[in-house]
This record gives C-alpha cells, structure tokens and sequence, in this order.
C-alpha cells in the first residue's frame, strides 16, 4: 500500500514557525515519526510545496497510490483548484490540519476541499497524520476484504 503525505504552503517551517501552534517537531521529523508507525507493507511518499500548481500535479501524480495524507495549509481554505485536483484521482484524501482550525481566526473555518475528501482530520498536532494515516489503511482493507 503506497500513501503520499502532502504538505503544503508553510509546512516546511515546522519546528520554527509558531511553535505554540505548530509544535517543535520539524517536517523531518515528522516524515520519520510517520515512518515509525506504518504498518509493515504500507510505503509513504514525501513532498512538500510552497506552490499552488505543484501541489496540484503532485495530486496528479498519485494515481499509482492507494491514498493521500493532504495538508494544504493556507490552500484549504481558498483553494477551487486544489478541490478540482482531489476530485480528478482515484486515490482517497484525507486532510489534516496540526491546529484546530475552528478555534482560530474565522476565516479558516471553512476547507474548500473537505466536500471531496475522505474525512477531515484537526487539531490533534502531529498525531492528526498518525489518524489519517491509520483511517486510510482502515478505509483500504474494508475495499479489499
């Protein structure tokens, strides 16, 4: 089982940015805590960018996996292209957000994507990937059993 975990616009100043919000953890270490608790037999796949259009053709690009870990950062919230992106690919999204984004400022309250995503995961820091991670396991096997 191959998974793409997809951050976006920001994500690459984990550890630095905000740290009350964000948390110390850096992008790497979070790639490495992932990496710790996939299951056997499950492959993850990094990426990360600052950039609306190389978001939108890494989601392109993950045809050949069985789901995607997606946050979009400041993209969830105004991105009609990104959501265009999630509906053209087979491949189940979950997005994730480190902070809850419905206890912040308002205009984070609403995902442009969340209405073409597996489910929602937020406000859990770190572990909000560790979640996404173990319901798309769980949303592959209940497909395939």
């Amino acid at each position: 089982m191959r998974i793409l975990v997809l951050n976006g616009p920001n994500l690459n100043l984990l550890g630095r940015r905000e740290p009350d919000v964000y948390g110390n953890v850096s992008l790497k270490g979070l790639a490495a805590e992932l990496m710790l608790v996939a299951p056997e037999g499950v492959e993850l796949t990094f990426k990360q960018s600052n950039h609306e259009g190389e978001l939108i053709d890494a989601l392109h690009d993950a045809y050949d996996f069985e789901g995607v870990i997606l946050n979009a950062g400041a993209y969830t919230h105004t991105s009609i292209a990104i959501r265009d992106a999630i509906s053209a690919i087979a491949a189940p999204v979950v997005e994730v957000h480190i902070s809850n984004v419905h206890a912040r400022e308002v205009f984070r309250h609403e995902s442009k994507l969340a209405g073409v995503c597996l489910g929602v995961i937020t406000g859990f820091g770190l572990t909000s990937y560790t979640l996404a991670l173990h319901a798309l396991i769980e949303h592959w096997r209940n497909r395939h059993d």
